[in-house]
């Protein structure tokens, strides 16, 4: 199965550029939508969790979302221990899900997909950029967030030139036509690749 990793900086329109591929019967796997059902769900999740941030990381049982982005916010190390936690379990779970996938190629989007390696997994990469002061104005209208933690997530993320020199497609995400006809040349073209 052909492997299409999908990424982009916080606020680039990844999952919007996602959903198009989606409409064409592309297969769509959303890693950071796994991550959070997996910290949710899974008990050596928790169990390694708590560990790494102690009691406070879930109350009554539910994630508490606000106390670990804080921690992390503050402290890059955090970071680090928690995605060494959550992205093997991702792996495994990709594994299964792409067993059961029968087309061409699917799509595997992940914010940090060079930070984390996962990019060595796909045959194909597709970077979704949009200029930076585009991306905070969408998250500030989107999330309940701050400028300040924007900034800090950005810190974390390879630059977009960084991601691009190493991609195979790029999709300039600032028109949401254009975008769309951007994701059906890029179908084709991957489409013919694989033939």
């Amino acid at each position: 199965m052909i492997v299409v990793g999908l990424t982009g900086g916080i606020g680039s329109g990844k999952t919007t550029v996602a959903k198009q591929f989606e409409e064409l019967g592309v297969p769509i796997y959303i890693a950071d939508k796994e991550a959070k059902s997996l910290m949710r769900t899974s008990k050596v999740v928790k169990r390694k969790l708590i560990e790494l941030f102690g009691e406070k990381a879930y109350i009554d049982g539910h994630l508490n979302k606000s106390f670990i982005a804080d921690t992390i916010f503050n402290n890059a190390s955090y970071l680090k221990q928690m995605n060494a936690i959550i992205h093997p379990k991702v792996a495994q779970h990709f594994k299964k899900w792409i067993a059961k996938q029968n087309a061409a190629y699917v799509i595997k989007e992940v914010a940090i997909l060079f930070e984390n390696d996962s990019y060595k997994q796909c045959d194909y990469i597709i970077t979704v950029t949009t200029p930076k002061t585009l991306r905070i104005q969408r998250l500030l209208e989107r999330d309940d967030t701050t400028l300040e933690k924007i900034e800090a997530i950005m810190k974390n993320q390879w630059p977009d030139e960084k991601k691009m020199k190493h991609s195979h497609f790029v999709i300039n995400n600032i028109d949401l036509e254009d975008t769309k006809r951007q994701v059906h040349q890029i179908n084709r073209d991957i489409l013919k690749k694989i033939q």
